[in-house]
């Protein structure tokens, strides 16, 4: 496993490299994050950002989508995957916020899992980005992929294994932003099938690149 002061160097490294360290998806407002990330799943960000404009042209307020056919939703997610699925999850969310958390996005985890088509992923991207709330870790296919060839965690497949072991490694403060920034670098060096391990930024700390060196 990578030394904690690997660990701060890496942190140090990728903030250097993406500053912001903000979240992929766009929105203005906190349910339209919660929507975005519905439709990303097994989706492009970059799709999702496609579609939502007209989405949220279309259905400008909360109360609009509470009211909404989810099937005119999912004329307008059709490209995302998975739309009717994804449409009634985004109507029946839209009502239970207001319905019950009087038109706020919740800041709790249990009470954020208890939204249609919310998972452990998705809140804790919601409790960082739109509550601010310290210590989260976001376990997407990036973070799981990268954090595991560093070393920073024991390559475990299973988020919520990753999402443990990045709490007890990762300080509170930085591991909103370090999440988003293993999704900027898992897309720019650190793919899934051809990694940059030539000239990568991190390789001197990294487990992955040791071993090649060695091999």
């Amino acid at each position: 496993m990578t030394s904690k002061a690997a660990v701060n160097r890496i942190i140090e490294t990728l903030k250097g490299i993406y500053p912001d360290g903000l979240c992929s998806l766009q929105y203005k407002k906190d349910y339209e994050l919660l929507f975005a990330v519905r439709l990303s799943a097994q989706c492009t960000d970059e799709r999702v950002n496609k579609v939502t404009p007209a989405l949220y042209a279309r259905f400008p307020t909360l109360e609009s989508f509470a009211e909404a056919d989810p099937a005119e939703v999912g004329e307008y997610i059709h490209s995302c995957g998975f739309f009717r699925a994804k449409a009634k999850d985004i109507v029946f969310a839209s009502r239970m916020l207001l319905e019950q958390f009087h038109g706020k996005v919740p800041g709790t985890m249990e009470e954020l899992l208890s939204l249609p088509g919310v998972g452990r992923k998705t809140a804790n991207l919601i409790l960082g980005d739109v509550h601010h709330t310290p210590g989260v870790v976001v376990a997407d296919t990036h973070c799981i992929r990268i954090t595991g060839r560093l070393g920073i965690t024991d390559g475990s497949k299973d988020p919520l294994q990753v999402e443990r072991q990045l709490r007890e490694r990762i300080p509170p403060k930085e591991s909103n932003n370090f999440c988003h920034r293993m999704v900027l670098f898992g897309r720019d060096t650190c793919t899934a099938r051809s990694p940059k391990c030539e000239g990568c930024p991190l390789a001197k700390d990294c487990d992955t690149a040791k071993a090649a060196r060695r091999g």
